[in-house]
């Protein structure tokens, strides 16, 4: 909101969430009957009100192309232009992205229905064109740059248009970032050409939606935060500098506020003296760009087709918030949208792609996602091509001069890696530290632990983290019962021997604490007494839903928050609630802000309290949703 917002700074249908998309359908019913009705009677249907609903869909799926297109771009960060970090208040500020394009339907319907100057519109009429850039270019660009400096003195910039600059770091929905009267006054100008062309003749179906389109262009267009507009169009017509802004142009007026007005012509902050000195300057440097090597890269992977939307190139309102799993008809849905991505995700991702840019300090970090989900890396006949693309993404990193690499979720089964020591023995003199996170995963885990606890009850398949697990458990004086003979004898042979009697073979689920690994049956949950603690040594959380035990209480999978020098974090981490990143995650972070010279993958253990005490000196918290009971983390957040 504005800082002392003003009449009609809400828009009207703010409280209706997603519902709003039912203000359309009556009338794009109405329209679509007409038309089938004229021509039922062998006349001309009128088609501008036909094409509302159909250039509605096709400007959201163009806004969210060019959402996912800057956030990929502004991750790559060679071209970046404002290296600040956007954070959850802007994603949640700029969630009603659509409501323009809504309120542009409502009234292409009305004026149609009202005007008989908007009905029987011809598909294209050139004369149009014509019309319209004579009238953009002088009365909408002229009127626009008075008006937004007048929006910039402090009484209408406290009371409307603060709540658009509130975002430095910009993206392209933040072209469309305003109050309802301010954005009224916009649609206003916007509709000079628009109604001029119908009141001379000249209007067009195509025109007067291309005209929508170039405006959402041009918006998206100075709005990113990465520069993209290449200089040869400059060099072959000069003149241009006057006619057409860039991204860099236009963020100058977030940073600095009181230069570079235009909308999209330059050519009035020219005439005016308004014109930022610096804008040439910014152009040419952000256009050249810079490499910039990462320090740390976490590679993670898909889980489930919806989690390609989760990511922070997907949808901003589905990636601020924790992946969960739902039956709703509203999940259904949108499943036939998530598996064609995930599978064209497969089929093309030969390699692992930036998805996401973070920065801690002079630390730089990179999330990269491995093409491929949870499925595949279960599957036989897929593994081996899985092995390929992760191995792949080793190399990209080293290459990238990452000086740690952490492998995150399925990355480093053993039967894949050997937990990521496979590429350690392939290349010995790899300068990227490989780093599994089993130790601050483990101590994070025993944070989880309730306090007094004096047994636990360890279930799961032998693994690395089980076998440090136990080890720590039995030197804090924890009794650890087993109740798979076969995990049992082989933490025997990995434990130190002096602390094997804390080991116990047991038939027994009474304990009131289970550490659980993948795969916990709901058969097995029916066997704990009420108020038994879960607590997660995986990546993967709990199953949830109706497997819940409604006496129990769930705890996170390890996991540890961010803190807050940790920039450009507006993405949740899977099923992890904002700010909260995985245990394992986190310790190449650590890794790296420690300089520890080794890797820690295979055999090799960073050290338990060593890799806890490291993370909170560098400002990770402890962090343990304990659900209530019935609930599993996932579904709490």
């Amino acid at each position: 909101m504005a800082s002392k917002p003003g009449p009609l700074t809400r828009w009207p249908w703010h409280d209706m969430g997603n519902y709003k998309y039912a203000l359309v359908a009556p009338w794009a019913a109405y329209s679509t009957y007409r038309f089938a009705a004229a021509k039922a009677r062998g006349e001309e249907g009128d088609l501008l009100s036909l094409f509302v609903l159909p250039t509605l869909l096709f400007r959201l799926l163009y806004t969210q192309l060019w959402i996912s297109v800057s956030r990929h771009q502004t991750a790559r960060s060679k071209h970046r232009i404002v290296s600040k970090s956007l954070d959850f208040e802007q994603v949640d500020r700029e969630r009603n992205w659509d409501d323009q394009i809504i309120l542009t339907a409502l009234l292409f319907y009305v004026v149609n229905w009202t005007a008989p100057i908007a009905q029987g519109l011809p598909w294209w009429n050139p004369r149009g064109l014509v019309v319209t850039a004579l009238l953009h270019l002088g009365p909408v660009e002229f009127l626009y740059y008075w008006f937004h400096r007048a929006l910039h003195h402090h009484f209408l910039y406290a009371r409307y248009h603060s709540h658009h600059h509130a975002s430095i770091v910009t993206e392209p929905v933040t072209s469309v970032i305003h109050p309802f009267a301010e954005e009224a006054v916009y649609f206003g100008l916007f509709a000079i050409p628009l109604l001029s062309m119908m009141a001379t003749g000249t209007g067009s179906v195509a025109m007067s939606n291309a005209y929508l389109i170039y405006i959402d262009f041009m918006n998206y267009l100075g709005h990113c935060n990465f520069e993209l507009v290449p200089k040869l169009l400059f060099d072959l017509f000069p003149p241009l500098k006057y006619l057409m802004y860039t991204p860099s142009f236009h963020s100058l007026h977030h940073t600095q506020f009181r230069t570079n007005y235009s909308l999209f012509v330059p050519f009035y902050d020219y005439l005016y003296g308004t014109m930022d000195k610096t804008s040439d300057d910014l152009y040419e440097r952000t256009l050249h760009g810079r490499e910039e090597a990462p320090d740390v890269v976490h590679l993670t992977h898909l889980t489930t087709p919806g989690s390609l939307l989760h990511l922070r190139l997907g949808f901003a309102s589905l990636a601020s918030a924790p992946l969960r799993s739902s039956s709703s008809a509203a999940a259904s849905a949108l499943a036939m949208v998530e598996r064609p991505l995930a599978a064209l995700a497969s089929v093309f991702g030969r390699t692992a792609f930036r998805c996401e840019a973070n920065r801690m300090g002079n630390l730089s970090t990179e999330t990269w996602v491995v093409p491929r989900y949870t499925s595949q890396y279960t599957s036989k006949k897929d593994a081996h091509a899985v092995s390929r693309v992760v191995e792949r993404a080793v190399a990209d990193a080293e290459a990238s001069g990452a000086a740690v690499l952490t492998l995150g979720l399925l990355n480093q089964g053993y039967e894949l890696n050997r937990n990521g020591e496979l590429y350690v023995i392939r290349k010995p003199e790899i300068k990227t530290k490989i780093v599994d996170g089993t130790s601050l995963a483990v101590a994070a885990v025993l944070h989880m632990v309730p306090r007094g606890a004096r047994d636990v009850l360890l279930l799961g398949k032998e693994c690395k983290v089980v076998a440090v697990l136990a080890q720590a458990l039995c030197e804090r004086n924890i009794q650890v019962r087993v109740v798979d003979a076969d995990l049992h004898e082989a933490l025997r042979q990995q434990i130190s021997p002096e602390l094997r009697g804390r080991l116990a073979l047991s038939c027994s689920y009474s304990s009131k604490v289970w550490l659980v690994g993948d795969g916990l049956t709901e058969r097995e949950q029916e066997k704990a007494t009420p108020g038994t603690h879960f607590v997660p040594y995986s990546q993967f959380p709990v199953t949830g839903g109706g497997d819940a035990r409604a006496d129990c209480v769930y705890h996170s999978t390890p996991a540890l928050v961010a803190p807050e020098s940790y920039e450009n974090l507006h993405a949740c981490e899977n099923w992890l609630p904002r700010r909260v990143m995985s245990a394992w995650r986190a310790a190449g972070i650590v890794h790296a802000l420690e300089r520890w010279p080794g890797h820690e993958c295979g055999d090799a253990v960073t050290g338990v309290d060593k890799a806890w005490r490291a993370a909170l000196a560098h400002g990770f918290r402890p962090y343990d949703a304990v659900a209530e009971p019935g609930q599993t983390p996932a579904d709490a957040n």
